[in-house]
């Protein structure tokens, strides 16, 4: 029974909720960013360097033979090509963000804060206070 109450414990916990958040959020972002590179950036990128799609580009290595059942052996860079594509926008995309949360940061540490002014009783306490120095003099 502790066992379940701690695991309740844990997963009430903020941190929790805001990665399970993040996960989902990021998964969705990983199909918008895939769609992003094959459906529009390589396109345009294949028909500057003559009509390549690079999904299709591979190095077969085995072809293959319905007859004999062997299967086609092969090395799909042109996946690998559009998956480093993938992973460069989406670095560039967190780059961007990181750094956009960074400098609010920096905004918000910059800015003084504004000391809270004396209460009625640190006034009150001033105010005796120089009395008593100027009885002295």
């Amino acid at each position: 029974m502790a066992i379940v109450k701690e695991f309740k414990e844990f997963i009430s916990k903020g941190n929790v909720v805001d990665l399970a958040v993040g996960v989902i959020v990021g998964a969705a972002f990983g199909k918008i960013i895939t769609s992003l590179v094959d459906d529009v950036l390589m396109p345009p990128i294949g028909y500057v360097l003559g009509g390549v799609d690079f999904a299709d580009k591979k190095l077969v290595l085995v072809t293959a033979d319905t007859v004999n059942k062997v299967e086609e052996v092969a090395i799909r860079y042109g996946n690998f090509v559009n998956t480093l594509f993938q992973f460069l926008i989406v670095s560039m995309c967190i780059f961007a963000i990181i750094k956009a949360i960074n400098t609010l940061k920096r905004k918000e540490e910059a800015a003084p804060a504004v000391p809270a002014p004396p209460s009625a009783e640190e006034n009150l306490l001033t105010e005796i206070r120089d009395l008593l120095k100027n009885q002295n003099k």
